[in-house]
């Protein structure tokens, strides 16, 4: 049996294992990479931890450290009051600022995990506030993010157009990016709609107060609190409910509209890493850890705290899973694959083939490698003609990003930290399900719309 086969075969069983039993899916894999990397490859330990993401722990560890900092000194509740109010306190409008946001970023250049490390935690802080559920809000943030990955400024839309024009395939950027955001549009709206967002509509939060629109009304308000209206009304709580601004901040004892000391320096320092990671290109974790500490220095008192709130168990689920694929894609599975499809007679079928090869591995790993790694392997029967070449980049494009959603991805496992502690393992699995269906519809949803027609 191959050493390719037997890896694919070894990641079935794991995750197999993982689902009947309790075992922690991030150590197991640990445990799956250092068998098969020493017992079937030979590898030593140094080489099985060359696929360890030490990018990636530090993005988790660095982003949640943060944010759980500014979450202990008020800093999110006050972004949250100023930004219902930028949106006239429509709170149904709050999950598509998040993604036009994060799409804008994306769009002029910045890393996808970038980006997503920087919208999610504030998301998150909205969706906490407001009772948006977790999942709405983080799938609109990755959903933007995908939205404007494909610009021709940004770093996606770089790597294909780059590899179409080096193969001398006739490429167009503008069509790639166009039919990226128009697909991630109404999947946005697809989310809206499924996971709560007509819910949401005509709610406002008006001063302080969140209202429906339709009658003006106090609407219900959560944690079992009654809400002061401003006529001198009280709502009582209901399980529907949204809550509303008018809480006390962190340790400092300031109120959600002041700005004190901490929550001003913890403000400069989110803007800090955000020019230094969008403009400079510094690296996301490096850059918010160095940010945490600094805060931490001027307000010891909730350091310990913030310490305690990164998820942990979240970083070894995904380092874990990560460091496996990687061992995968050492030892050649994945081109193993892509050659495999490519030398199929029949085109449209090795088409779709090519799609789900994209989305399954991008779910796993990086985006970024897998559109740079299968373009390449596409190239010698999109020369042939029998199938139109824009049509089958920009679906293996689409496809190979939308799956960013799974809590496997760097973008998923940002949202599935940042959501509240009590609802993670919630979210991880709803991501997961949403993850892994996007592997099974996208390429085909992508294969119909671009590839049948026989783009390019």
């Amino acid at each position: 049996m191959s050493h390719e086969l037997i890896s694919i075969l070894v990641l079935a069983a794991l995750f197999l294992v993982a689902t009947v039993l309790p075992v922690h899916m991030g150590a197991l894999a640990l445990v799956a990479a250092f068998v098969v990397g020493t017992q079937v490859l030979g590898e030593s330990t140094d080489d099985i931890l060359l696929g360890f993401p030490a990018d990636l722990f530090l993005i988790l560890v660095g982003v949640t450290y943060l944010f759980a900092l500014a979450k202990d000194n008020g800093t999110v509740d006050w972004l949250v009051g100023k930004a219902v109010q930028g949106v006239g306190g429509r709170i149904a409008l709050i999950p598509w600022v998040m993604f036009a946001v994060t799409g804008l970023l994306t769009s002029v250049g910045a890393v996808v995990p970038a980006a997503v490390a920087i919208i999610a935690p504030m998301g998150m802080g909205f969706a906490k506030r407001y009772q948006i559920r977790p999942l709405l809000m983080g799938l609109m943030v990755i959903n933007g993010a995908s939205a404007g990955g494909f610009s021709p400024l940004s770093i996606f839309g770089s790597i294909v157009n780059g590899t179409v024009d080096r193969a001398g395939i006739d490429g167009s950027p503008t069509l790639l990016f166009l039919s990226s955001l128009v697909f991630n549009i109404v999947l946005g709206a697809i989310v809206f709609l499924l996971f709560g967002g007509r819910e949401l509509i005509g709610k406002r939060d008006v001063g302080g107060e969140v209202t429906d629109s339709s009658d003006g009304t106090p609407a219900p308000s959560g944690g079992g609190q009654p809400v002061a209206s401003g006529s001198g009304h009280t709502a009582r709580a209901s399980t529907t409910s949204v809550q509303t601004t008018t809480v006390s901040g962190g340790p400092s004892g300031a109120s959600v509209g002041q700005l004190d000391r901490n929550r001003i320096i913890t403000l400069v320092g989110i803007g800090a890493l955000a020019i230094a990671v969008l403009f400079f290109d510094q690296d996301v974790g490096f850059s918010a850890i160095t940010v945490a500490v600094i805060i931490s220095l001027f307000s010891p008192g909730i350091n310990k705290g913030a310490v305690s709130a990164i998820a942990w168990p979240t970083v070894l689920l995904i380092c874990g899973i990560v460091t496996y694929v990687s061992l995968m894609e050492r030892i050649g599975t994945i081109d193993w694959l892509g050659e495999g499809v490519a030398g199929i007679g029949a085109p449209l079928f090795a088409a779709i083939l090519i799609c789900f090869i994209g989305a399954i591995v991008s779910a796993f790993a990086s985006t970024t490698g897998i559109l740079g790694a299968l373009i390449p392997l596409a190239v010698p029967f999109l020369l042939a003609g029998e199938i139109g070449p824009i049509g089958l980049i920009i679906a293996l494009s689409i496809s190979s990003s939308v799956v960013d959603s799974s809590p496997f991805s760097t973008s998923g496992a940002l949202v599935v930290a940042n959501a509240p502690e009590e609802q993670r393992d919630q979210v991880f699995r709803q991501l997961m399900v949403w993850g892994f269906s996007m592997v099974v519809l996208a390429p085909i949803a992508t294969w119909a719309i671009f590839v049948l027609p026989g783009w390019g």
